[in-house]
């Protein structure tokens, strides 16, 4: 059975960092994304990664300051966040593409998600 899982989520004062981790059981994928998202708008591409790293991608709004990696060994990826600002506040989503799209800033093409973790950032 495949599951994510989401930590390390909290709140910050801008210009902060936080560290999520995602966490993948079952199978390894071919990309890994995390996507995020506030009530009322729809879910946001933030980054992703192909499995063996080879390759990331980032949003405009977080390119600079936001980081994905990843460790094989651990099956988890990471998203290192820094110079956090109260508009990066949103639920952050892992999620797990086993196709490798090439469409992979939309959220339909993603097989697996995870519950979502809360990023807060006050100003």
């Amino acid at each position: 059975q495949v599951q994510l899982g989401e930590s390390g989520g909290g709140l910050v004062q801008a210009g902060g960092s936080l560290s999520l981790s995602c966490a993948a059981s079952g199978r390894t994928f071919s990309r890994m994304a995390w996507f995020r998202q506030t009530a009322g708008k729809e879910r946001e591409f933030v980054a992703a990664l192909s499995w063996n790293g080879s390759r990331t991608y980032y949003g405009n709004s977080v390119k600079g300051r936001f980081t994905i990696s990843r460790d094989n060994a651990k099956n988890t990826v990471y998203l290192q966040m820094n110079s956090l600002k109260p508009e990066d506040t949103a639920v952050y989503y892992c999620a797990a593409d086993q196709r490798f799209s090439t469409y992979f800033t939309l959220p339909s093409v993603y097989d697996y998600w995870g519950q979502g973790t809360q990023v807060t950032v006050s100003s």
